[in-house]
C-alpha cells in the first residue's frame, strides 16, 4: 500500500513543491535507452531462465521479470539527470528486489513489513537531500555536481 500508492503522492508532492519541470534529458537519447531497456529485459531472460531449469514455470517467470525490474531501475538511475527520476529509478529497483524475494517460498510477512518500512525512510532521506540539492544548486541537475567533487586540479 504504501509503495503503491504513499510514496508516489510524495514525489508527486515533491516535484510541485520545487518547481521541476517534467522535461528531463536522458544521458541517452530516448531510441537508445529503449534498445537498452529491450536488451536488459533479454539478458533477464537469457540468465535466469536456463539457471532455473529445475524450478517450476512460475518461479521463473517471476523470478525473470524481477531481474527485468530491477536492471530497467539501474538503466533509470544511469540515464537520466535528474535527481528525483534517479530516485524513481531507485525505488524501481527496490521493487524489483522485492518481488524477487516475494517469491521465495515461506517468507515471512515481518520481513516484507521491514522492507517497505525501509523503503519509505529511504524515500523520506532522498527527498530531503533532493530538497537541498535543489536549495544549493538552483537546480536538480546532477551534472552539476561536478564541479563540486573536490577534486584537485593537476597544477595545484
Amino acid at each position: 500500500m504504501a509503495q503503491a500508492v504513499l510514496l508516489p503522492l510524495a514525489l508527486r508532492r515533491l516535484v510541485r513543491h520545487l518547481a521541476v519541470q517534467r522535461a528531463v534529458e536522458p544521458a541517452l537519447g530516448i531510441g537508445a535507452s529503449m534498445v537498452a531497456g529491450v536488451a536488459l529485459v533479454a539478458l533477464a531472460l537469457m540468465v535466469v531462465l536456463p539457471a532455473t531449469a529445475g524450478a517450476g514455470l512460475q518461479a521463473r517467470e517471476d523470478l525473470a521479470l524481477a531481474l527485468s525490474v530491477v536492471l530497467l531501475g539501474m538503466l533509470m538511475m544511469i540515464t537520466r539527470h535528474n535527481a528525483i527520476s534517479q530516485l524513481v529509478g531507485l525505488l524501481s529497483l527496490e521493487n524489483g528486489l522485492v518481488l524477487a524475494a516475494s517469491g521465495v517460498r515461506g517468507m515471512p510477512l515481518v520481513l516484507e513489513l521491514s522492507t517497505a518500512a525501509l523503503v519509505l525512510m529511504l524515500a523520506a532521506v532522498a527527498g530531503f537531500f533532493v530538497f537541498r540539492l535543489r536549495e544549493s544548486l538552483s537546480s536538480l541537475d546532477v551534472s552539476a555536481l561536478h564541479a563540486h567533487r573536490g577534486e584537485r586540479e593537476e597544477g595545484a
